[in-house]
């Protein structure tokens, strides 16, 4: 979400950045095997993708309410969170290709058993399975691309991770092309799609060691008497803002819908939001070289908020949502790396905001689906917009809390 959305980097990037990057003597990736790990991110990202332009017509096929409905993102999301921190205890257990290939045939069968489910329960337990794997895969690979190109690394991992942003925009964009009453078949289609990259596994190396941390770094202990405070802080940034994510991803079109769009018209604005959020993460990266990550991720929550309050005119919601995705793309990217300066001996915290963001995207589906049955579909974008705004009081105490560091 991944990016968020947004593609999501894992614990290793955190522990990679407190020093230098050295390259590995021997190569990570072969290039097969690294264009391999950018078609997976496409596959993750398709999945989140596609439950929320598919939601009209499982609503329709289980005769579900809207916030039971929101339980097949949230069973996917759950699967997530489980992937990140199992594989994360498994990772030096079992080596890379067993964690990459186990992820795309879990990720392979869930998919397949959702497109197959005879009932809601079957579905939702299907969904949560696609999770574990993508969880797997959204771990391993940033993990693996954290450490495999030395110098090179936190690009190869922008490079990545735009590529779940594309997965992104093509899940909205097969629904609407073919028809969301033909979900099953775009699931099945997916699930085929994995396989071959098991292939491709011969590539990645089994075992990449560790980089030790920097032991004489200053600033280490800056935040030592508040370290719990600001890791409560950037968890419930990270938690909140994949709940926005995930909320447009999943509620647009039905919002859309609501107030007088076209199901393909409503399908191809969700495509544009996930583009944007590509695009976003494009764009930061030369903005990332001039503006401290505080002052860009306060800029996305603030235009985030702006843009969720735009939404509720009809008029102007299509374009709106395409600001909300311009504007959250930035977040958990920029986010990991404030992270780790700010806490650089909290060793697995990157394994906890990775949870946490999916754990975002677990509350998403019911809360908001609640939230809707009380309020109406219309007040989606309202609803989200106060969300946003609490985005924008957390990051606003943690550029104070920072501040020293």
């Amino acid at each position: 979400m991944t990016d968020q959305p947004t593609g999501r980097p894992a614990v290793s990037e955190l522990r990679a950045l407190s020093t230098p990057p050295a390259t590995p003597t021997v190569p990570v990736f072969s290039p097969v095997a690294v264009v391999a790990s950018c078609v997976g991110f496409v596959l993750i990202g398709v999945i989140q993708a596609l439950y929320g332009p598919s939601l009209p017509a499982f609503r329709d096929e289980f005769g579900l309410s809207p916030s039971a409905a929101g339980l097949g993102l949230s069973a996917h999301f759950a699967g997530g969170v489980v992937g990140v921190l199992l594989f994360d205890r498994l990772y030096v257990r079992l080596g890379n290709r067993r964690i990459l290939g186990s992820s795309y045939l879990l990720m392979a069968a869930g998919a397949a058993g959702f497109a197959l489910a005879p009932n809601w329960p079957v579905a939702l337990a299907a969904a949560l399975l696609a999770g574990l794997g993508f969880g797997g895969i959204d771990y391993g690979l940033n993990q693996l691309f954290a450490v495999g190109f030395g110098k090179r690394s936190t690009a190869m991992l922008n490079i990545l991770n735009a590529h779940f942003g594309v997965g992104a925009i093509l899940g909205p964009a097969l629904i609407g092309a073919v028809g969301a009453e033909h979900y099953p078949a775009v699931f099945l289609a997916f699930s085929l799609a994995n396989l071959p990259l098991l292939l491709c596994l011969r590539g990645v190396r089994e075992h990449v060691p560790q980089l030790a941390p920097e032991s004489g770094r200053p600033g280490g202990q800056v935040l030592a008497r508040s370290l719990g405070s600001v890791l409560g802080v950037f968890v419930t940034l990270y938690v909140l803002h994949v709940g926005i994510e995930a909320g447009v991803g999943g509620w647009e079109p039905t919002h859309l819908e609501t107030v007088g769009y076209g199901a393909t018209a409503a399908a191809t604005a969700t495509s544009v939001y996930w583009l944007m959020m590509t695009v976003g993460r494009f764009l930061v990266a030369p903005l990332a070289l001039r503006f401290s990550p505080q002052s860009i991720i306060a800029v996305s929550c603030a235009g985030m908020t702006v843009c969720l309050l735009l939404a509720a005119v009809p008029g102007l919601a299509p374009y709106a949502y395409a600001g909300v995705g311009l504007f959250i793309a930035p977040i958990f990217p920029t986010g990991l790396p404030w992270l780790n300066r700010a806490a650089p001996r909290a060793r697995r915290a990157g394994a906890v905001v990775i949870a946490a963001s999916m754990a975002g995207g677990v509350a998403a589906g019911p809360a908001l689906g609640k939230a809707i049955e009380w309020s109406g579909v219309r007040a989606v974008p309202l609803l989200l917009c106060g969300v946003s705004a609490l985005c924008l009081a957390a990051t606003l105490w943690l550029i104070r809390a920072t501040r020293t560091h």
